[in-house]
C-alpha cells in the first residue's frame, strides 16, 4: 500500500511539473488575461478535466508558476555571501542571472508581464519578502563599501542595474536578435554578453585608487 501511495505521489508530482512548465510558456506568451485553461492543457498534453484535478482555477496555476519563478530567480541573490570577496560574489551572481536569462527566458518575461500589469498577484510579496531581502543584501553591499572593498555606489540602484541588465536579454530577446542577428545565432553569444556586462559593472564598483 505504501509503495502504491508513493507511486501515485511521484506521478502527481510529475504531472504538476508538466502543467507548470506548460503554463509558464502560455502565461509568458499571452499574459494572465490572454491565457486559457484549454491552452495550458493542450500544451501539457493532457485533458482539461485532468488538469483541473491538480489546479481547479487558472488563478491557482498562475500564482504557483509565479511563486516557482520567484524562487528560482531569487535563489542566487539569497546566496550572496556577506563574508565572501565582494567583487567575486557579485560576479557569480551576475553570471547566474545571465544563465537564467539564457535558459529560462519565459520566467523573466512572465515576471515582467506581472509587474507591467501592476503586480496584482504578488504585490504583497514585493512589499514584504522581496523588500526585506533586497534591503538585507543592500546592507551587505553598503558594509563592503564602508570597508573600502567596493567603490561608493548606491546599493539599491546597483541591484536594480544588475536586474535590468541581465533580464534585458530575456525580456527584450526579439530586439536583441534584431540588432545583432549574426552574433545571437552564435552559441557563444551569452558568454560574450556576460563578459561584457561583467567588465562594465564590475569595473564600475571596484575600489578606486587615489
Amino acid at each position: 500500500m505504501a509503495s502504491s501511495g508513493n507511486k501515485r505521489t511521484r506521478i502527481q508530482g510529475i504531472n504538476r511539473g508538466i502543467i507548470l512548465d506548460a503554463a509558464l510558456e502560455v502565461f509568458s506568451a499571452y499574459g494572465f488575461r490572454g491565457s486559457t485553461i484549454d491552452q495550458i492543457a493542450e500544451k501539457a498534453g493532457m485533458s482539461k478535466p485532468n488538469l483541473l484535478y491538480y489546479f481547479p482555477r487558472k488563478e491557482d496555476i498562475y500564482v504557483t508558476v509565479l511563486e516557482k519563478t520567484l524562487e528560482d530567480w531569487l535563489a542566487p541573490f539569497r546566496d550572496i555571501d556577506p563574508d565572501g570577496d565582494p567583487v567575486e560574489e557579485l560576479r557569480k551572481y551576475i553570471m547566474l542571472k545571465m544563465k537564467l536569462s539564457a535558459s529560462k527566458p519565459e520566467s523573466s518575461r512572465l515576471f515582467a508581464n506581472e509587474i507591467l500589469h501592476g503586480a496584482p498577484a504578488i504585490q504583497d510579496f514585493l512589499k514584504t519578502n522581496l523588500k526585506r531581502l533586497v534591503d538585507e543584501k543592500a546592507a551587505v553591499i553598503r558594509h563592503w563599501i564602508e570597508q573600502g572593498k567596493l567603490a561608493p555606489v548606491d546599493p539599491h540602484h546597483l541591484i536594480f542595474m544588475i536586474w535590468a541588465t541581465t533580464q534585458h536579454y530575456s525580456d527584450f530577446d526579439v530586439q536583441v536578435r534584431a540588432i545583432l542577428p549574426d552574433e545571437t545565432a552564435n552559441d557563444g553569444f551569452f558568454n560574450k554578453a556576460s563578459q561584457a556586462i561583467l567588465a562594465i559593472l564590475l569595473d564600475g564598483i571596484r575600489p578606486r585608487q587615489g
